[in-house]
């Protein structure tokens, strides 16, 4: 039975990933993107190539301004009826040395990879709570669990979304609704552009398994974890690292 998902950061990477592995799947989604139209576009055409039944929203949306996430869920709960799965997945990093980080800096990465998924979940809740059924899914990293050197903010936000979805799974177990994290590793996305070949390298040689994840891999853990087969998992970190964090 296809299932209704919202997905922040629907428009690149992991996200962009999501929004064709639940297409494929069988299932209606909207997703939000901020800054590329054209990114966005060619995510929608993707998704209706791959599922020409399926229907597919794109929504513009800044996910660290609370209206706009809650304007944003309330225009795909019109369009698609309602909402069975989030996955919050819209994020930003920055690297930099603890001393130089600004207020600006803490701030930003604070809003929108920890202020966003608060925003998005207690958007959809709501409907979930009454239907008695949902499927939060929040994407954190593997920095979350361990920290990085010259990427404490980015680690001290994804540390406080593993903690958000462990105390949201125990407050809405009771109506039906699972929340689930996956915390990846160095995955092979745009995010990536600024290491070198060099460093790429380095970073699947210091990887267990020897190689980057993909986008896609983390997008079909999601799927499983949106699935009614998983609806015995809830409150749980997926760790999908290659070995580099156990």
């Amino acid at each position: 039975m296809a299932q209704n998902v919202f997905i922040t950061g629907g428009s690149r990477g992991i996200g962009a990933a999501a929004v064709l592995a639940f297409a494929q799947k069988g299932d209606n989604v909207a997703f939000v993107w901020h800054s590329s139209r054209q990114a966005a576009e060619e995510v929608l055409r993707t998704a209706a190539r791959l599922a020409p039944e399926g229907r597919f929203l794109a929504l513009r949306a800044d996910v660290s301004d609370s209206a706009a996430v809650t304007a944003a869920v309330r225009d795909a709960e019109e369009a698609l009826g309602h909402l069975d799965v989030l996955v919050c997945n819209a994020g930003i990093a920055q690297q930099k040395l603890f001393t130089d980080l600004t207020d600006e800096d803490w701030r930003r990465v604070m809003s929108v990879d920890l202020d966003g998924a608060f925003y998005s979940c207690r958007a959809v809740l709501p409907g979930m709570i009454r239907r008695k059924y949902g499927r939060i899914l929040l994407v954190s990293s593997m920095w979350g669990q361990t920290g990085a050197s010259c990427e404490v903010h980015y680690s001290a936000a994804k540390a406080g979304v593993i903690g958000l979805a462990k105390a949201l799974a125990k407050e809405e177990a009771p109506s039906g609704i699972t929340v689930n994290c996956v915390a990846p590793g160095v995955i092979d996305t745009d995010m990536m552009a600024a290491f070198s070949a060099e460093d790429r390298a380095a970073l699947a040689d210091e990887t267990p398994v020897g190689r980057l994840g993909s986008a896609g891999e983390i997008a079909r853990t999601l799927v499983f974890l949106a699935s009614p087969d998983a609806g015995y998992i809830t409150g749980q970190v997926i760790g999908q690292n290659g070995g580099l964090v156990i």
